[in-house]
């Protein structure tokens, strides 16, 4: 498993779960990462004793580090690369073709990797050497195509998938100071502007203003540039003590397990792993329609759908959830059910082991044995 940051985003936290998954099949995992960080992703490898090696990456060109890779990959004599996001995209392509091991790769949806036009040529050249090349919705697979040129089907789609963790409810409200009959609303992700944090504040300040009828909070996870930013709107619009800035945690299970809401305002996503979460944990769900979310949240069905930015639309979605307890259960039970049969981590797993195999079937060119 290769991968060019150290987390706790998407893609880093996708990769860990699939690599404990694949180890508990009794795949031996060898996962790879830069050598100048120390961060969460990392720390994580660490705590459940993954051994976890390096790579170093001094320029973006640099030929020292694709050595260094064919190096290690041909020490560790490994079956199948796996190579997360465009760096090691690129880099884990080299050195698999010059050693000849099949390389499948994952594209997480960042679109910003194609606006140079040395990366889309990079990226054409990848999908022409990759025994798979796999973006994790069809949104992210149609728009990588047409702005690649790539023919229709060039790029696979292999969706991300979460375990289900319980948590501990009544505790974890106990120690967010949230009330019995006080609705919950919880988002999780790093404070960036395209997370729409700013966005949900806003909608919570038109529902303060028009008087909801059902008392609520907010409960934000992540860490990031825009925390004063939104410490200081929370206060402008008089919800200083309904907006809690959490920062970064490491309890996510226990924060779905005590909301009733999960909120996903961004501007753009891929297929994130956040709503997953909040699906299968069988939380109602408000989110933005933009990226791969609505393949997963189903308007009305698993989830309510809002423009991204629309905070008006987004408060009047909020506020039905807000003042309906059987609107959330029936939501929330519908998303569980659909998300354990779509998006549950085996579900993942299976998906890749089976593009594994084809690759080396492919590589030696005989019959995929699975016959899928």
């Amino acid at each position: 498993m290769m991968i060019e940051t150290d987390g706790p985003g998407g893609a880093e936290v996708m990769l860990l779960q699939l690599s404990e998954e694949l180890r508990r099949r009794g795949h031996l995992v060898k996962p790879i990462g830069p050598s100048h960080t120390a961060g969460w992703l990392s720390g994580q490898l660490r705590n459940f004793d993954f051994d976890r090696r390096t790579y170093t990456l001094r320029r973006p060109l640099d030929l020292h580090c694709a050595y260094q890779m064919i190096q290690l990959l041909r020490k560790l004599r490994v079956d199948v690369v796996h190579s997360h996001e465009f760096t090691m995209a690129v880099y884990g392509s080299a050195a698999t073709r010059w050693l000849g091991i099949p390389h499948v790769v994952t594209m997480h949806g960042n679109e910003a990797v194609m606006e140079a036009w040395r990366r889309r040529a990079a990226l054409r050249w990848v999908a022409r050497n990759a025994g798979a090349f796999v973006a994790v919705s069809d949104h992210t697979r149609r728009s990588m195509e047409g702005r690649l040129g790539l023919p229709d089907g060039a790029i696979e789609v292999v969706p991300n998938g979460v375990p289900f963790r319980p948590g501990d409810r009544d505790a974890t409200r106990r120690k967010l100071g949230v009330d019995d009959d006080e609705v919950l609303l919880l988002t999780v992700g790093n404070l960036r502007a395209r997370k729409g944090h700013g966005v949900l504040i806003d909608a919570l300040g038109r529902l303060n203003g028009a008087g909801c009828g059902v008392s609520f909070r907010l409960a934000v996870a992540g860490g990031g540039c825009e925390r004063e930013a939104l410490e200081r709107q929370a206060a402008d619009l008089g919800l200083s003590d309904r907006v809690m800035l959490l920062g970064h945690r490491d309890d996510v299970p226990d924060l779905q397990a005590a909301a009733d809401v999960y909120v996903m305002p961004s501007y753009w996503e891929g297929m994130p792993l956040a709503v997953l979460e909040a699906m299968i944990a069988g939380k109602a769900i408000v989110a933005s329609r933009v990226g791969g979310i609505p393949e997963a949240i189903r308007d009305g069905e698993t989830g309510l759908l809002v423009l991204p930015g629309d905070a008006p639309a987004l408060a009047q979605a909020l506020r039905r959830l807000i003042e309906d307890p059987r609107q959330r259960v029936r939501l929330g039970a519908t998303a569980r059910e659909y998300a354990d049969r779509e998006y549950h981590v085996r579900v993942m797993a299976d998906r890749y082991e089976r593009l594994y195999h084809r690759a080396r079937a492919d590589r030696d060119g005989r019959p995929d044995v699975r016959g899928e």
